[in-house]
């Protein structure tokens, strides 16, 4: 209904301008003179006709705009976050619960590991982390003097290096509390048996 409404009034403020231009010639001999009808100001349509064309909008944007100069850098940034809590609390299901005979040795390792081989993160004492593997091991990192471990325990970001590698005195460890720390050194935890 309201488009009816709104196509009926278009038509019926197009009827008399469209009379206007398809006048009789008769009627056309009882206008008065081109001076006069000059003199007389016209209705006015919303817009001036011996003004700029009322539809360059189309030209104008055919028309080469404003170049800027756009500078894009590119950053990625590596999140790495503890287990999942079904898969620990699975882990921890099939633990036994007698006393565990295992023990854990320190083992000396290369200053570097591979960030994608790091599948989650817990804290260990005041300022160690423990990084779990995809290859099942475990590798303590140890950070900086001033550095919390604490501060890791949602896990962390690290930025994405050419090398994709985690390495001790170049890479910063960004806790999502806030949190910067370099790693001092990295050893692996091996199973001794007793």
């Amino acid at each position: 209904m309201k488009r009816l409404l709104c196509l009926l009034a278009l038509i019926a403020i197009l009827v008399p301008v469209l009379a206007g231009q398809f006048a009789s010639p008769a009627e056309a001999q009882d206008a008065p003179p081109a001076s006069v009808a000059q003199s007389v100001p016209g209705p006015a349509l919303g817009f001036d006709p011996g003004g700029s064309a009322p539809f360059d909008t189309l030209q104008r944007a055919r028309q080469p705009g404003a170049q800027n100069q756009v500078r894009i850098e590119r950053r990625i940034v590596i999140r790495i976050g503890p287990a999942a809590r079904q898969a620990r609390s699975q882990m921890l299901s099939e633990l036994p619960r007698r006393e565990m005979r295992t023990r854990y040795a320190e083992e000396e390792h290369d200053d570097c590991i591979d960030a994608r081989s790091v599948v989650g993160v817990h804290p260990g004492g005041d300022n160690r982390l423990l990084f779990f593997t995809r290859n099942d091991s475990v590798i303590a990192a140890t950070l900086e003097n001033g550095c919390s471990a604490r501060a890791f325990y949602a896990g962390f970001y690290i930025e994405r290096s050419d090398d994709e590698r985690l390495c001790v005195a170049r890479d910063r460890l960004q806790s999502r509390a806030g949190a910067s720390c370099q790693v001092d050194g990295f050893s692996r935890l091996v199973a001794v048996a007793n």
